[in-house]
């Protein structure tokens, strides 16, 4: 199998975004991480996809070796950052696969960007509708009565940013494996190598709130999600997508899912990852790989 490069790229608007890049075919697939995470949590799928792939993952802004000069205010921030990052690299006809809040940047990516990208893959992604946050009641328990609204709102949330933001503060790994093996690793955890690097990588992150308030406001359906109007631009997306989700996933919920088949219609296609929860990356890599194959090699139906 070829090496994987981590390289770097000067974009446009001023911010450098690194990303891993192995060698292959003429079929391109461009990986897009979630939150907590960065282009090396991808390893396992580029060590083992098809070698007919050529493959990219990157390091969103603010995340892994990327820069973080300008913050985030929206999911459209890391979409157009995207946009400027295949133009930098020529690339086109390529398929985006988007895992949990980088399903939600392929989604808007493809919305904004037609006639790049030619097929789309959502893995445990965040809904067309956001993803809610809300906050904790007299109890300490989640009151769904209780929806964060602004960035302070997020910033001062008890139940994930404090948390979290803290243990990247003093660089608690313990804290952040904990959190993993409690709502992610519920099946199989990476093992002890792989899980230290993916653990130092998810220190590098610098825009936890921001990505959550950017995730809470995300909403381009048609429907009111409770805090945003929807703007409708689920419709500019024409393209085929495979939208996948673990039986098990206790971050992305089943009503996420049916909520993006909703709305995406007859462009997508669910298929749930059996015995799967949020990252079928470890716990069904060969699942999970079989599946992102076989949609990218379906053929689209002469129109």
């Amino acid at each position: 199998m070829s090496a994987i490069e981590l390289k770097t790229i000067n974009l446009a608007n001023g911010e450098t975004l690194g990303y891993r890049e192995r060698e292959g075919g003429n079929k391109i697939v461009l990986l897009i991480h979630g939150n907590m995470s960065s282009s090396k949590h991808w390893d396992v799928v580029m060590e083992n996809l098809d070698s007919d792939y050529k493959l990219y993952a990157v390091d969103m802004r603010g995340f892994g070796i990327s820069t973080y000069h300008t913050p985030v205010q929206s999911i459209k921030d890391f979409s157009d950052d995207i946009k400027l990052f295949v133009e930098e690299l020529g690339l086109s006809d390529f398929t985006i696969a988007g895992w949990s809040t980088g399903g939600a940047v392929g989604m808007q990516f493809v919305a904004d960007y037609p006639g790049l990208c030619s097929k789309l893959i959502l893995l445990a992604s965040a809904s067309t509708r956001g993803f809610p946050f809300y906050g904790l009641g007299a109890d300490g328990q989640m009151d769904v009565s209780k929806r964060l609204k602004t960035l302070d709102d997020i910033r001062n949330d008890l139940a994930r940013t404090i948390p979290i933001q803290t243990a990247y503060d003093t660089r608690d790994k313990n804290v952040l494996k904990a959190i993993w093996n409690a709502a992610i690793y519920t099946k199989n955890q990476p093992d002890e190598a792989h899980y230290d690097e993916y653990l130092e990588d998810m220190l590098t992150q610098r825009n936890l709130a921001d990505v959550y308030y950017s995730l809470n406001t995300f909403n381009i359906s048609h429907q009111h999600n409770g805090l945003t109007e929807g703007n409708g631009q689920v419709d500019h997306i024409k393209i085929p997508v495979l939208v996948l989700r673990g039986d098990r996933d206790y971050v992305v919920l089943e009503n996420m899912a049916k909520e993006i088949m909703a709305d995406l219609g007859d462009n997508a296609t669910f298929v749930e990852l059996e015995d799967c929860g949020h990252s079928p990356l470890i716990d069904n890599l060969e699942l999970l790989l079989k599946n992102m194959h076989e949609f990218m090699e379906q053929k689209e139906p002469a129109k």
